[in-house]
């Protein structure tokens, strides 16, 4: 057997085992999420109630779907234009100088701490910060997550921008200085069209990051089982209720956590999707 079979082999092997490891998580999942989908059906999705009380036990997914959106969406908004001009900082403006090394290395830095670290300095520094504001609930709340979050995912988004600009051809953008065009007209006519499904690509990454993030949402959230009322009140997200409560769950109430983990499976992975449909067509 010759290095090329050999090399098939092994490519198609652990392709498969990525399909089988996905696999078994559905099948995992889906069991344990049989019992709450029998007793509640589809209304679980839609349902915002959330009673533990033995014997008129009654679980909704709502307001965890509901604050993992609303956290995850707003987060994405704050992200986009301080990462892009990050990114056009490191990538055009600054290409190649040591302040763009020195930044790019903190940037890289920025995304490999760990969420509980974010969590500790959310809760330690702004929380207290947010409380001299005057905001309600005592600095927890959707808008403290969502800065948070932010903060989490603008280094993902940074650091694939920074790359994928850095990418654009050089006779672009000479052919475009050679027409007199200014240093904007050549970003927003020539490096941003080229790069734009990179660019996307990175805040399609850092969403995805922000849907899952678990320890940093969960110490400043709240943690109250309800769809926040306001844009400054309490709430949970999927991950952080499941985190809250699944240690001491069982029966009825771990299998309604099994649901929701198995939503937020569904979620990231439609996301995804859509995110790849519209990369396609940019491209």
């Amino acid at each position: 057997m010759n290095s090329d079979k050999i090399t098939r082999i092994v490519l198609y092997s652990f392709s498969f085992l990525i399909i089988l490891v996905a696999g078994g998580m559905v099948f995992s999942l889906v069991g344990g999420a049989i019992p709450a989908i029998k007793t509640f059906g589809l209304q679980f999705i839609w349902s915002n109630v959330w009673d533990p009380t033995e014997g008129s036990e009654n679980y909704g997914a709502l307001p965890f779907i509901a604050g993992t959106l609303i956290t995850s969406f707003v987060a994405l908004i704050l992200c986009l234009p301080l990462s892009l001009a990050t990114s056009l900082f490191l990538g055009e403006y600054f290409r190649n100088t040591r302040i763009a090394r020195i930044i790019g290395l903190m940037v890289d830095l920025l995304a490999g701490i760990p969420s509980i670290v974010y969590g500790l300095w959310g809760f330690y520094v702004l929380r207290p910060f947010l409380i001299d504001m005057g905001f309600e609930n005592q600095g927890f709340g959707v808008f403290t997550s969502s800065l948070i979050l932010a903060i989490m995912i603008i280094p993902y988004a940074t650091s694939l921008g920074n790359e994928i600009i850095s990418m654009v051809p050089n006779d672009l953008k000479e052919a475009a200085y050679s027409m007199g065009a200014t240093r904007m007209e050549v970003i927003s006519t020539v490096i941003l069209p080229t790069a734009r499904s990179g660019i996307f690509a990175g805040y399609i990454l850092a969403f995805g990051r922000a849907l899952g993030e678990t320890m940093a949402v969960t110490m400043l959230i709240g943690n109250s089982n309800r769809v926040p009322d306001s844009f400054f009140g309490t709430g949970n997200t999927m991950a952080s209720v499941i985190a809250n409560q699944f240690g001491e769950a069982d029966g009825l109430k771990l299998s309604s956590l099994i649901v929701i983990g198995l939503l937020l499976f569904l979620i990231t992975g439609i996301v995804n999707g859509i995110g790849k449909l519209i990369i396609k067509k940019m491209g």
